[in-house]
């Protein structure tokens, strides 16, 4: 039976999957090989009747620069009991290649583990992928698809930053990345926002709504001082997971629940939310100053990939095909800023419950003390200016609002 490879896609969707994937098939196809691309993940991999689609060449050259997945993508995440050997042993598979996030990467262990105890000798690539930029790769070299969806996001944030200029308004405008701020932060530096605000900058407190809201505030009143009366404050949906549940509740926004009687927190835009309480606030404050929400999360995950990520993608797809012919086998592939491939293990940079430790927006380098130090904030030298806006200008220091010193 001809030798085959499998290809699937979990999770969501990140500018850059087609790229890899028609790389990845473009390169077996020469050495004659089928190339089954596996549509819903895992869900499809291990269902009775396996949802395929056979690469030709002529459809791996068509996708390779599109955003999207042309495979069916899915977050079903199997038990062991799912796992079977049937579609492997039909298909003479010889290599699963797996497109996703850490889950992707650790259930593709598992499932390397279940075969290779059935007598089956596959390999498994995993190429790594999130707009999010939080996977522990060396060198802190960016996870494929963040500079494409950075770049959507900064033709959002420019157009928002316009409209705000243009009609003497403030927009609030959230970003995915749900552990990590990178995202936000790379969206808000390259857009001059005035205020950027993500999880890792409460590296000395807690977050909590109030403190948002007064360096919502502090940006705002700074502007109001130097006689600017608009802006684009963002912030990474990341900060909003890290409030205490029972704070989110109880700051009087409408939820759905789930079945154990929890938030649904991916039903809730995450922009709205703040901007209400914000304007309430101002409200409070007397300061009649209009703000508006706009979330920024699932139009930058199918955009085109940029030329960097088709660059990174198709070397990534080759560097499968690298590591498959060296007999490298449970990692993911990685290239650094060389270029140069190299195969990385999740139990490097797993914590001691078996969970990747994501890769943060690291607070000690130059460039976030030169951003963050550069951005409209209250400062104690402002706090007379500041007195005509609101009553205690102490509440509204950046610094003393992070327990920076």
């Amino acid at each position: 039976m001809k030798k085959s490879i499998a290809i699937m896609c979990a999770g969501g969707p990140a500018p850059g999957i087609n790229t890899v994937v028609s790389t990845v098939a473009k390169a077996f196809l020469k050495e004659g090989y089928r190339v089954l691309g596996v549509h819903y993940g895992y869900k499809g991999l291990l269902s009775d009747e396996v949802p395929i689609k056979e690469f030709d060449f002529y459809h791996a050259d068509r996708i390779f620069s599109r955003g999207g997945s042309t495979l069916i993508m899915s977050r079903f995440k199997p038990k062991d009991s799912d796992f079977t050997t049937t579609f492997f042993e039909e298909n003479n598979v010889k290599l699963l290649v797996t497109i996703g996030g850490d889950d992707t990467a650790s259930t593709a262990n598992r499932l390397m583990k279940f075969l290779k105890g059935k007598g089956m000798d596959i390999s498994n690539i995993h190429v790594p992928k999130t707009i999010d930029n939080d996977l522990p790769l060396p060198g802190r070299n960016p996870t494929f698809g963040f500079h494409s969806a950075k770049d959507e996001g900064v033709k959002i944030g420019n157009t928002l930053y316009e409209d705000a200029r243009t009609t003497e308004m403030w927009y609030l405008m959230s970003s995915m990345g749900r552990s990590a701020g990178h995202l936000a932060f790379g969206i808000g530096t390259a857009c001059h926002f005035p205020m950027i605000i993500i999880p890792e900058m409460f590296n000395k407190t807690k977050p909590t709504v109030e403190k948002i809201i007064q360096l919502m505030i502090s940006s705002i009143v700074k502007r109001q001082i130097n006689g600017v009366y608009y802006g684009v404050i963002i912030i990474s949906e990341g900060v909003f997971h890290a409030i205490p549940e029972n704070e989110i509740i109880d700051a009087g926004i409408q939820f759905t629940y789930d079945a154990h009687g929890h938030p649904e927190l991916g039903n809730v835009s995450k922009a709205n939310f703040f901007n209400v309480i914000l304007q309430e606030k101002l409200r409070e404050l007397g300061l009649d100053i209009k703000t508006r929400p706009n979330d920024a999360g699932y139009e930058l995950r199918c955009c085109r990939p940029i030329g960097f990520d088709l660059t990174l993608c198709s070397l990534l797809g080759i560097g499968v095909k690298k590591l498959f012919n060296e007999g490298i086998s449970g990692c993911i592939v990685s290239a650094d800023a060389e270029g140069n491939i190299s195969p990385v293990y999740l139990s490097d940079h797993e914590d001691e419950n078996g969970k990747v430790i994501p890769r943060l927006v690291d607070m000690n380098a130059e460039i976030a003390h030169l951003f963050f130090n550069n951005l409209d904030f209250i400062t104690e030298s402002d706090y007379e200016s500041a007195a005509k806006y609101v009553t205690d200008p102490q509440l509204f220091d950046f610094h003393k609002i992070l327990n920076w010193s």
